[in-house]
């Protein structure tokens, strides 16, 4: 029997660091629950949207891969660079990883404040060099990957969403299927 796509899981994995202080920090996973909590409850979303916590070291990325590959209903993660995410902490975590993935370059206020704009709105909100440094060392190891860019609530980027998220669970479905083919022979040789 095959799964319905509610069945199935994405997770979204916000990078990050620790040098942004644990107040930022709160801050970056409240907001990425947010975005995960929206992006569960869209029509346009077809699979569960599964927060998980921001991940700040190599250490703390190689253990959600590492449940990812091993747990059964997930099919797929999304990756979420804050701000200054160093790419170079996820190599080891994207070598290891079984699932596909996709690089969603936005960024959690869909405007600027350009009149207030100052460096801890930037440190909290803009995601522009984490995605740029990630999808760098993601396209230097060759990953395989999707990449969508615009803001999360934009119907477009949803429909992406989607329809990535129905070719993951299309990949797993292939990864668990049995199959059995059963042929006839031809009783007149020649």
């Amino acid at each position: 029997m095959i799964p319905s796509l509610k069945q199935s899981e994405i997770w979204l994995v916000t990078g990050s660091q620790g040098l942004y202080g644990d107040e930022t920090l709160r801050q970056v996973a409240d907001n990425a629950q947010k975005v995960a909590l929206a992006l569960d409850q869209s029509p346009r979303i077809p699979c569960r949207v599964v927060w998980k916590p921001v991940v700040k070291t190599a250490d703390e990325i190689t253990a959600v891969v590492a449940e990812a590959n091993q747990a059964g209903r997930c099919v797929g993660l999304v990756f979420w660079m804050h701000t200054f995410s160093p790419a170079k902490m996820w190599i080891a975590g994207l070598a290891a990883l079984q699932k596909p993935y996709l690089h969603l370059h936005t960024q959690f206020n869909r405007e600027l404040p350009w009149g207030t704009i100052d460096m801890d709105f930037m440190n909290l909100n803009q995601a522009a060099h984490g995605d740029r440094e990630f999808g760098f060392a993601c396209t230097r190891l060759r990953q395989s990957r999707k990449v969508v860019v615009g803001h999360w609530q934009d119907e477009e980027v949803q429909e992406r969403l989607g329809a990535w998220m129905r070719a993951a669970c299309g990949l797993a479905e292939t990864r668990r299927l049995k199959v059995a083919r059963f042929a006839t022979t031809c009783a007149t040789w020649r």
